[in-house]
């Protein structure tokens, strides 16, 4: 073999294995994204109404009318603004008019439908994310139900999402923002410091799908809290999968302060479950600790956010998903304790 030769087989032979290096590698190290997804093929028509512009600026002498075109366009989501939300009641003719003139004239309103005007002049951008956010659902679970009319609302302050069997109600003025003027006039009980700072327009369209997949896509269920957890961890996990493109503090509703604290700690959490021997618990006052908005979790360092156990829950449900064959329609009904036993804490 001339030396020609034997450098041309030694260089042959280094691209060979770094050819099988590349592959093994990119083999191994690619997990599953079950994210992706077309929606190409996906027909989908959502009706959107501004029904709290409709209440305050339609003239009063078309306000009769506009109570019919509500009552059949979005029967059940008008019925709870003005039963619900307004305390008006099932009025009609002139007790109704009477009843949202009042309305408008209270100064406080005024002040609140100004702000909402304002910050809210322009919805396109909400539209559209909702519709791609739904058209992901629907091609990651063809059988599952979808809203047909999402209605933006003043809801004074009683739910920033909330939803019929058809329909979806967003509370335009829980999103109005923390230094809004309104906002920081609110009392401070029961509008809290950490409430007032999650009235944050970057978490519109996730609390309306969130809400949305809670009510009609995951089985609300009573168990332990490792139960509960994955429960949670499911919705959150679906939750991004409409959402792809949201930052991932935006979906489990932290800043990205507290969402670097929760992944850094996320071994700690765990290990705290393990060696207190709650995970496995049934008990209403772990599950609320874990689970439910505050300040902080109750129970561990108030530096940390809170509902760390939704957190941890949607962790896990990832992690399952990625390293899994699992589709989306069969993960609504995976038993939680086989998605537990796939985890890893880091």
């Amino acid at each position: 073999m001339t030396k020609f030769e034997a450098k041309l087989y030694k260089l042959m032979k280094f691209i060979f294995f770094f050819i099988v290096s590349l592959i093994i590698l990119t083999t191994f190290s690619c997990k599953r994204n079950p994210l992706d997804v077309d929606t190409s093929n996906v027909k989908l028509e959502i009706q959107y109404v501004n029904l709290d512009s409709l209440l305050f600026n339609t003239p009063t002498d078309k306000l009769i009318d506009l109570r019919q075109q509500m009552g059949q366009k979005i029967p059940e989501l008008f019925d709870y603004q003005i039963g619900y939300c307004m305390r008006i009641g099932k009025v009609v003719d002139t007790a109704f008019v009477n009843s949202i003139v009042q309305y408008r004239q209270d100064t406080m309103i005024q002040k609140l439908e100004k702000e909402i005007a304002h910050k809210f002049s322009n919805l396109s951008a909400q539209k559209s994310n909702l519709t791609t956010a739904f058209k992901r659902l629907k091609a990651h679970i063809k059988t599952a139900n979808v809203p047909t009319s999402i209605v933006f609302q003043n809801s004074l302050f009683t739910s920033s999402a909330f939803c019929t069997e058809q329909e979806i109600g967003i509370g335009l003025e829980r999103y109005l923002g923390a230094q809004s003027p309104i906002i920081k006039s609110l009392p401070g009980e029961p509008f809290y410091d950490w409430i007032k700072q999650g009235y944050d327009v970057q978490f519109l369209e996730r609390d309306a799908v969130l809400s949305w997949i809670l009510t009609h896509i995951i089985p609300e269920i009573k168990g332990n809290l490792a139960e509960l957890m994955i429960y949670h961890g499911k919705a959150l996990y679906l939750t991004e999968a409409c959402l792809p493109e949201s930052e991932k503090n935006i979906i489990i509703r932290y800043s990205k302060e507290d969402l670097k604290w929760s992944q850094e700690n996320e071994y700690s959490l765990w290990k705290y479950l393990v060696d207190e021997k709650i995970l496995f618990k049934t008990d209403d006052l772990i599950a609320k600790n874990m689970l439910q908005e505050g300040p902080f979790t109750s129970g561990l360092p108030e530096k940390g956010p809170d509902r760390l156990g939704q957190y941890l829950g949607w962790v896990i449900v990832k992690n399952y998903m990625e390293n899994s064959e699992t589709t989306f329609e069969e993960l609504i009904n995976t038993p939680y304790n086989e998605i537990l036993q796939s985890y890893q804490p880091k």
